[in-house]
Parts: C-alpha cells; structure tokens; sequence
C-alpha cells in the first residue's frame, strides 16, 4: 500500500512573461469624436510618446534567484539513476527571453533559454576534475573568442552595449564533439524546463530544501551521471545557439563557449553501500527467502546445526530460538560456568514473571535469579536487568538526589508519626502545623470567647488536679501500627507524592532503555550483523526489573524498607508515559545515508502505532519502539524534496495523467514493462559515452511514454511528473500475511 503522498504540487508546462526585454515606445493619440464623425479634425491634440526599456537577467545570475539543486553540492551518492535539476525562485526566468526554434507541431509557446549540462572527470579542459570551475571572461570574450576554432553565442547584433560587452561573466569552453553529445536538441528544450507550483507550505526536506508555496521554475538536465565519479554542472545560456542543437556544429569548430550562470559538483557512486535502495531491498531479503521462515527476522542467534534426536541439542535449540545466549558466569561459591541470558527485546512473547512471592524492595538481585532444577542452569536475565537499573540509577546524581530527598522525607515523616503515637491528644493534630498556627486556630475558633470568660470566673482546682496521668510507654510495635491507620497512610502519600514526579519520569526514560548498553539489548553481535534488520517484541517483566532495580536505590534502613511501596505506589501514579511492547533494530550503512528515514508501524486494523523513542546506538544502528506489536511497518525513503530520473531496475514507476485516479497517483506499473529504460532511451551507450536521454526521433522516450497513456503527445508538465523519482517504499508484514514486499510511492 504507497504511503500518503507528502506534498500538493502542481507541474505548469511554461510561464510566458507578458513582454520580453528590449526597448520599446509607448505612443498615446487623443481623438474627439461623435456619431458624425471627429470632431477635433482641425485640432487635434499632438500626440504624446515615451519609451522604456525592459532587462532581464543574461550573463550573471544572483544567488538569491536558485532556491535548491539536486544532487546537493558536494555531496556523494547512488545518483546513476539521477537527472540533475536546478529549482529558480523566479519561476518566469527560463522564458524571460527569446529562443527560436521551437518545434513545428507543438502549439505555440517559448522553449527556455536556459540548460543545465552535466560534465563528467577530463571532459573540461578547465575543470577535468568536474569540479564546477569556471573561467571569468569579458562578455565580448564570450561572443567574439580570441581563440580559434572557438565559438561563442551569435547574439544579435546591437543586442549588447559597449558597457554590457566590458562586464564580466562566468564561462566554460566544451570541445565540440561533447556538446554536440550532451547539448539538448532543438526540439528538446521545450521538455527540460517546467513551473512547480507548491501547495503545501514549510515542508523541510533531508537535503536541507524547503518546499514553500509558491510558483518556482525548475530546469532538467537530461544527462544521467552513469559512471561513478566526480560530475560537474552548470546552468548555461543558450541564447544565440540556435540552429546549432541538431548534432552538429559549423564546420571548423573545436570548442563552443557558453555562459554558465550558476554550478555545483557532486559525486556518483556505485555498489551496495552507495544504493540505499538497494540496501532496503537486502535487509528484508530474509524475509522472502523462505516462505516457511516468516520469523527470519527475528532477533535471535542462527541455529545452523543439523536437527537430531538428542533432547539435550532440543533443549539448547529452544532456548536459542527464544532468543536466549550463553554468557559466563562466577557463582558465588567460586565456580565458573555459564548461564542463560536474554535481553528486553525477545523474538517471542514473554510469559509473565511472578513477583508476589519477593515483593521487595532488594539489596541484591539474588530474588531474580531463576534456576533451572533440570540443567543446573541459571537464567541469569532479570538478575541482570535488575542490577543494571540499579547501577544506571547509582551513576545519575541527579535521580539519586531525588530519591535520597524523597526517602529522607518520608522516614522523617514516619519517624514524627511513631513518635507522636504514645501522645494521642498531640497525634490527632497535624504534625506539620507549626505552634503559632495551631494557636491563631485556637483564637479564631468559634466559642473561644465564652470558654475564656468561663475559665476565668469559675473557681480554681487543685494544683494536682490538672495533672496529667502518665502515658504507658509504647513498643516498637505499637508505635510503627500508627503508620497503617488511614490518617498516617494519607499523611506519607501526600510525602511521597511531593517527589514522585520526577523520579517517575527518570524511570519512565530508564522504560524506554535509555541509558541502557547496547549489548545488554543485543548480547550477541551475531544476532544484529551488519545489513541486517531484526523485529522483536519487549519483555516487560525484564523491563520491571529494570525500573525495580533504580527504584530500590537508597533504602537503607527498616523504615526505609516499609515505606518503599509508598514512593513506589506514588511514584506508579505520577507516570503517565506509554510503555513499550514493540521494535526495530537496523545495522546498516542505510542509517547514515538516510538519516531521516521514515518508520511507521500499524496494527492489523491500519491503527498507526505511536513512536515512543528512536535512538542510535552507532552511525550504522538504529533502535526504534513502539507503544504495541505491529502487524505491519513501513520503511520509506525519507523525503530528498522533489528530484528526477528513474526508479529502482531502471525503468519508470508511472503516475496517472487522468483524474480518475487522481493525476499524480502511482499506478503500480512500469516503463517498460521489461528490460531497462538505459537500453531503449538514450543517445549512445552509457559505457562508452555520455548517459543522455533521446527525447525524440528513433528511441525518443517522449513518444513512446505517450503512447503508453494513448496519447499522441505529452506536455512538459507531464513528463515532469513521470520523471519524478519515487521513494522507496518496503513493508514487512506479520507472519499471517506476505512476508515483505518493496513498492513506490
């Protein structure tokens, strides 16, 4: 299913500016007329002419008119498949000025004045390392070259002024069998300029464009960076080469001098690490290998042994296949042996673990240790996980501040209660309230004034008579029974949730594994190899024993130990945070080539699931969780703005051209249906020369494309959109359906 599309946008074939530059003479006549006839025949008002001039940009370019170029600016990458573009915040600028030679069937409009050419390593005798360099030369340098065999631009005469021909302008001198190879044809120019009009505002994109709404002209090379290497590429005038971009030039030319108004380099590189496409593709390859193993990427060890009757290799087979390792372990009597150990993120769904019978809070993990009576083996896991919470805990001075507070708090809170608990007149009262408050109370209590004028006029006891009787001396016991009664019990939570807060969010973090080692997660490097993607489920009795071992950190006294539950139950009250159930590991060089790539995951009923954290462990390694265990997820190409070439097997994924379904919508169907776009639609061959795209005549792609919709002809706009490079797009399913499949989008 192609994810939803992340942007509206609009492909216009042209914008045809109202006048082009030149000079031109604006003449108002006044005329008084009726039904007779003028009437100011014998005087008439003399006629009144201005004249103005209209410029456009020619021979220099401002940065501030390219809004984003694809491939980015020294950047290296998979781009074989890549055509350049260059997007200009003017969207008007590629037909500010004339151009002749427009097709003879196409309706009447004005093909750009402007191409972007791609120059590979040793093609430029001033840049051979395809840097993007370039030569500054006077403008009449540009027209009129010294050189011989050098021919620039046929501007008209007149055209230019003595000024204009002294300033000076960006060039670049190609040998003339190379432009002829890559220059666009006559008849091509009107294909490789099209208008984008955005819809949707501020959308961000990996390679740093912004997509705001608006109309922007974008220009197409029409060259594919095949061969790996440096590729340079400039936008140059074309203006004044008509009639010489039919594949030949006058005779006697070596070299054609163009003005280049703007130029960036990259680099295209070849192999896996260099495709992240392909890299997609291979990290579900497990998955479809074998339709019996729909669990091929589970993270779990390989268990490449032969199956064999002996239940002790069934026994280590099982474990195995539940995602256990063996590490080493010393017991406590000095023996080394090994012990079974899994980590929180498990192949198969836990079972759960019974805590009532060690309630805690524990001084050491030896209440989580779980032996096997059978083996004489230790399950050493929650052990593990609790001693790791409780050391992650010690390690932060921040969360044991906090805790330390909110146990003194409490003990000192317990320690007042039991004190006060041999006093029952003095324990009804809030031990909290300070003497002149409960005095103020006293004073403002209604009656006050009638029980002072009575003690005042009745007569005086005995001295003894007001003595108190001796309270009995209370036990330990007695006095640590005040902290059940519901007063007492109200009083410590009303403590304990004073610091509750923020010791529930550090361990609410501690619940997503942050701060965890990764090879606590992944004990076995076998487990994650490197381009290998692993699905699992999370453990949550491991990851309470995780939390209850930083919760157990400070109790150190018996009243500590009593009073534990109390911050524990407050500290369960003040998280309300989301806790985990599923993930996804990634190792592969696809992490740092798409940096922002999209992960969705979905239940069976399309639910999209939420992402509580992504982390990486290592540049290669991404860790992704989820509030459930997806049946679905979806792997895409993060968004590169909006770039061309063809799709993934060298051919392109088509979009509709009708309304029915939308324009723009993929229909899941490719040009050509076989084989590869390389083979049928390019001037030469790619090994041997350039990688240009034959737009028309024998092998030209814009018949055949619009043949293939039932056309007779297709408009740039159109072209535009099938050239548009889909993302890549994998889903991996759960085990009730297909295992993966890769689509665009």
């Amino acid at each position: 299913m192609p994810a939803e599309p992340d942007l509206r946008i609009h492909f216009l074939d042209h914008l045809i500016p109202r006048a082009t530059p030149g000079d031109y003479r604006v003449v108002v006549k006044n005329t008084l007329s009726d039904p007779g006839g003028e009437l100011d025949a014998q005087d008439k008002l003399l006629p009144s002419e201005e004249t103005f001039e209209i410029k456009a940009v020619r021979f220099v370019l401002s940065e501030a008119s390219v809004h984003a170029y694809y491939p980015p600016r020294e950047s290296t990458g998979a781009y074989t498949r890549t055509l350049p573009h260059i997007t200009l915040s003017r969207s008007v600028l590629p037909w500010e000025r004339n151009l002749a030679g427009t097709r003879a069937e196409q309706p009447p409009a004005r093909p750009p004045w402007l191409a972007l050419l791609v120059f590979g390593e040793n093609e430029l005798p001033d840049d051979p390392a395809a840097s993007g360099d370039t030569v500054l030369r006077t403008v009449e340098e540009l027209r009129n070259p010294a050189e011989a065999g050098v021919k620039g631009p046929n501007l008209p005469s007149g055209g230019v002024d003595e000024a204009e021909a002294r300033s000076k302008c960006q060039t670049i001198d190609v040998p003339a069998d190379l432009f002829n190879a890559v220059a666009p044809r006559d008849d091509e120019m009107y294909y490789l300029a099209h208008v984008r009009k955005v819809v949707d505002a501020n959308k961000t994109r990996a390679d740093g464009e912004v997509l705001e709404e608006g109309e922007y002209a974008v220009v197409n090379a029409n060259r594919f960076p095949h061969n790996p290497g440096n590729y340079a590429v400039h936008l140059v005038s074309l203006e004044g080469f008509e009639g010489r971009l039919s594949g030949t030039l006058p005779g006697g030319t070596t070299a054609v001098r163009l003005c280049s108004l703007h130029s960036w380099s990259f680099t295209s590189s070849e192999g896996p690490a260099a495709d992240p496409g392909a890299l997609l593709e291979n990290l579900v390859a497990p998955s479809t290998a074998d339709p019996e193993k729909p669990e091929a990427l589970a993270l779990r060890l390989p268990v490449t042994a032969p199956v064999t009757d002996d239940p002790e290799d069934d026994y280590v087979r099982d474990r195995l296949t539940r995602g256990y390792t063996a590490v080493p372990q010393l017991t406590l009597s000095g023996e080394r042996t090994f012990a079974w150990y899994r980590g929180p993120a498990t192949p198969v769904t836990a079972f759960d673990v019974p805590t009532e019978h060690s309630p805690g809070p524990h001084t050491t993990s030896d209440h989580a240790l779980i032996y096997e009576r059978e083996h004489g083996i230790f399950d050493v896991s929650y052990a593990v996980a609790w001693t790791l919470g409780r050391t992650i805990g010690l390690a932060d001075p921040e969360y044991t501040t906090a805790v330390g507070r909110a146990r003194r708090e409490l003990a000192n809170r317990a320690t007042t209660l039991m004190a006060l608990a041999g006093d029952p007149a003095r324990a009804s009262v809030d031990p909290d309230a300070p003497p002149a408050l409960g005095a103020l109370r006293e004073l403002a209590s209604a009656g006050f004034r009638e029980r002072l004028s009575s003690g005042l006029t009745s007569p005086q006891l005995p001295d003894d008579a007001g003595r108190r009787t001796p309270q009995l001396r209370v036990t330990r016991a007695q006095s640590r029974s005040v902290l059940a009664e519901e007063r007492a019990v109200s009083l410590l939570r009303t403590t304990a949730e004073r610091n509750a807060e923020a010791i529930a969010a550090w361990q609410a973090r501690l619940g997503l594994l942050q701060g965890v080692p990764f090879h606590h997660l992944v004990p076995d490097p076998r487990m994650l190899p490197l381009e290998s993607l692993r699905m699992f489920r999370l453990d949550q009795g491991w990851l309470d024993a995780l939390v209850a071992g930083a919760a157990d950190v400070g109790v150190h006294t018996s009243v500590d130990s009593r009073l534990a539950p109390e911050l524990n139950r407050a500290t369960a009250r003040s998280g309300n945070t989301k806790r985990a159930a599923g993930g996804l590991l990634i190792h592969s060089e696809l992490i740092p080539a798409w940096p922002d790539i999209k992960v969705n995951a979905y239940l069976e009923d399309g639910t999209l699931l939420t992402e509580l954290r992504r982390a990486k462990p290592d540049k290669r390694i991404m860790l992704v969780l989820w509030d459930g265990v997806p049946d679905k997820v979806v792997i895409r190409e993060p968004g590169q703005g909006i770039h061309y070439g063809i799709d993934a097997g060298n051919r392109l994924g088509l979009r509709s051209l009708a309304t029915d379904p939308p324009i723009g919508t993929p229909l899941e169907t490719y040009y050509p249906a076989t084989g590869s776009l390389f083979d049928l639609h390019l001037r030469s061959d790619p090994d041997t020369g350039p990688a240009v795209l034959q737009m028309f005549g024998t092998g030209g792609l814009v018949p055949a494309l619009a043949r293939r919709f039932g056309l007779t002809d297709l408009d740039p706009g159109q072209l535009a959109l099938q050239l548009v490079n889909a993302p890549l797009e994998q889903e991996i399913l759960s085990p009730t359906g297909t295992a993966a499949r890769t689509e665009t989008a």
